[in-house]
């Protein structure tokens, strides 16, 4: 991978720790949490994901722990709601795209780290789509809400989507950047598209 690249995939990975940050902040300020509570839960979403795929694939301590500016983003961006959200229109709209914007940079980039890392196809999405829920379920779960991955619209389908086109892209081109944009913005569409539209999964039928 080139300099370049490499500032490119760093750039996706914090811009995901952002947008996550601020979903997790945003269902703090709706669940009337106070400044340290919408800390913990913002940070814990912005690095929840990126902890969990380093205890995958063996990074120990977890990146998220020694790296600065990962951190640094996901308490930049829990601060940045506490002080402005009035300013946000619509709290739960904004937080729906940038919790897609997070589920889809995270699941196509964690597929693409996992091809980097020389895992095969399907260990490569499993990374990509356990980095990309991970961080939500860990949110909800603190503001004891039902995790968003078993009951909102093709919530995990987005995150695996985005995870194979990107594990796709990378195992047979090297392009890993690409990769990640390309499976990202799918990721992200798809996601945002069945928000918008109501699409479920199947559910069982109650007599």
């Amino acid at each position: 991978m080139t300099e370049t690249s490499e500032i490119i995939f760093e750039a996706l990975w914090i811009f995901g720790i952002l947008a996550f940050a601020i979903s997790g902040g945003l269902v703090g300020v709706r669940r009337n949490l106070d400044l340290l509570g919408i800390l913990v839960v913002g940070t814990a979403t912005g690095i929840g994901g990126g902890i969990i795929r380093d205890l995958i694939i063996g990074v120990h301590p977890p990146v998220a722990f020694i790296h600065w500016p990962y951190w640094g983003t996901a308490i930049a961006g829990s601060l940045f709601v506490f002080f402005f959200h009035p300013g946000l229109a619509r709290i739960r709209r904004a937080e729906i795209i940038s919790d897609a914007f997070g589920l889809g940079v995270f699941a196509a980039y964690g597929a693409a780290v996992g091809v980097s890392e020389g895992f095969d196809p399907l260990t490569s999405v499993f990374i990509g789509t356990v980095a990309a829920i991970g961080g939500g379920v860990i949110r909800d779960v603190l503001v004891n809400d039902i995790p968003g991955v078993l009951t909102r619209e093709l919530y995990a389908v987005s995150a695996i989507l985005g995870a194979t086109v990107a594990m796709t892209i990378a195992w047979f081109t090297g392009y890993l950047v690409m990769a990640s944009v390309v499976g990202g913005v799918l990721a992200t569409g798809l996601r945002l598209t069945s928000y918008k539209m109501g699409w479920h999964l199947p559910k069982p039928k109650m007599k």
